[in-house]
């Protein structure tokens, strides 16, 4: 059982930068690929970003284009998704989620979710 938390939304001027964590318990984080999602409303949910545990591997969305980076830290059970060039239409509630062999950009093949936390970006 993994649970998960994430911290960092906010409101944030178009061009600036936010920083996303999530804490997950569990002493076995390690072994476990994590990715960001994100959802407005009105739309489905949108794969953001994966980081496998196997390589360390990084994946991102066709819209992130260079703006943001996801990393892990295993020894503080945390990762992180930073956001730069932030843009109004990057506005939604963000979510972490967690699973051993995911299909990496199919949010049904997550097992554990976060709460969310809300990002959003004024023009």
């Amino acid at each position: 059982q993994v649970q998960l938390v994430e911290s960092g939304g906010g409101l944030v001027q178009a061009g600036g930068s936010l920083r996303l964590s999530c804490a997950a318990s569990g002493r076995t984080f390690s072994r476990y690929t994590m990715g960001w999602f994100r959802q407005a409303p009105g739309k489905e949910r949108e794969f953001v970003a994966a980081i496998t545990w196997t390589s360390g591997s990084t994946y991102y969305g066709d819209f992130v284009k260079g703006r943001f980076t996801i990393s892990r830290d295993n020894a503080k059970n945390t990762v992180y998704l930073q956001m730069n060039s932030l843009k109004p239409e990057d506005t939604a509630a963000y979510y972490c989620a967690a699973d051993q062999y995911p299909s990496t950009v199919l949010a049904g093949t997550y097992a554990y979710w976060g709460q969310g936390t809300q990002v959003t970006v004024s023009s």
